[in-house]
């Protein structure tokens, strides 16, 4: 058996036969029961509990002269529609992406004939998923991550879930660029401004922290225009109390061409969204806010999105494109 390492993830959960759970955010001693909470909608606060289940974000990174590696990955649909695949990197490219199917996958992946190789695993943005049994048939080291990190916090277009594969999401994308250790906090329908997530990111040691805001909010009519500049600016007092000079980064709603001006339950556009979003961020001085609106312009071609909200996969390197150098400044 390999010594295996992995990054961007908060809590492990390995169960009775062995497969890993990686856990976003810590469920412990948020007084639920992991067997009761994953796949029953009833439970409150359920969907975000299973996105944080998903490990988005989540890979590892060895040093081998192995000519194979195996691996093995339980996969479910779960509340997602879809498995999203796993990614295999040599030398920072692409080598091969392995398509899921619902059950145990058993991958074995050859790898090129080449001495000190650095392999990585990025494991599905989307899916229930567990891995157990990793194995090189050759020498293999564990890589530690050693570049800054990077905490992203937002909604199904920061969690990516319909990206060509878990290496090209944006903000895999943008970690990669810069060669900056991910941490992504994306949350597909559940970007709330949980205290919880405020509290992750408080305490998790960072270089960066971005925040992109707001979109879910309007879906959800989570806020009114009364309430949320006051919620906003909790959550990111919240943040900064353990991140005195970090960088903080606040991105508003991008635009959503068949939503932008509609107006919610609460009576909120986007665009009254971006206000509200814009108002709690600036009481912090020392916060960036970027307009979601120079990311995607909305002039953008339609078929950039898969269903009017969701960018498609050149949608996400889009963003990834316009990000990096706002946020390679911002860091």
């Amino acid at each position: 058996m390999t010594e295996s390492l992995w990054s961007g993830y908060q809590y492990e959960e390995i169960d009775a036969d062995g497969w890993s759970t990686y856990w976003r955010l810590d469920p412990r001693g948020q007084n639920l029961a992991l067997t009761d909470w994953l796949g029953d909608d009833s439970k409150p606060g359920h969907r975000l509990w299973e996105r944080a289940a998903t490990p988005a974000g989540v890979r590892g990174a060895w040093r081998t002269t192995a000519a194979a590696v195996r691996l093995e990955v339980r996969a479910a649909q779960g509340i997602y529609g879809r498995i999203a695949p796993l990614d295999i990197l040599v030398n920072g490219s692409l080598h091969q992406r392995c398509e899921l199917e619902e059950g145990a996958n058993q991958l074995i992946v050859e790898l090129p004939s080449a001495e000190g190789l650095r392999v990585e695993i990025w494991l599905p943005q989307a899916g229930q998923i567990g891995v157990r049994g990793l194995e090189f048939d050759g020498v293999a080291e564990a890589v530690a991550l050693s570049g800054p990190r990077w905490i992203t916090y937002g909604s199904s277009i920061t969690q990516c879930s319909g990206a060509a594969g878990p290496s090209e999401t944006w903000p895999a994308l943008v970690a990669r660029h810069h060669g900056w250790d991910l941490k992504c906090l994306g949350f597909s329908g559940e970007c709330h401004l949980d205290p919880v997530v405020a509290r992750t990111i408080r305490d998790t040691p960072a270089r960066l922290i971005s925040l992109c805001l707001g979109v879910n909010i309007q879906g959800g009519c989570t806020f009114s225009g009364r309430t949320l500049p006051g919620q906003v600016e909790s959550f990111i007092a919240t943040v900064r109390s353990g991140h005195p000079t970090t960088p903080i980064v606040v991105i508003t709603p991008l635009p959503v061409p068949d939503r932008d001006t509609e107006r919610n339950g609460v009576g909120l556009t986007l665009e009254d969204i971006r206000t509200c979003v814009e108002l709690g961020a600036r009481v912090d001085p020392a916060v960036q806010v970027i307009d979601g609106r120079t990311i995607l312009t909305g002039n953008e071609p339609r078929d950039l999105y898969t269903d009017g909200l969701h960018p498609g996969p050149e949608g996400y390197h889009l963003i990834a494109e316009r990000l990096i150098p706002l946020l390679g400044a911002a860091g």
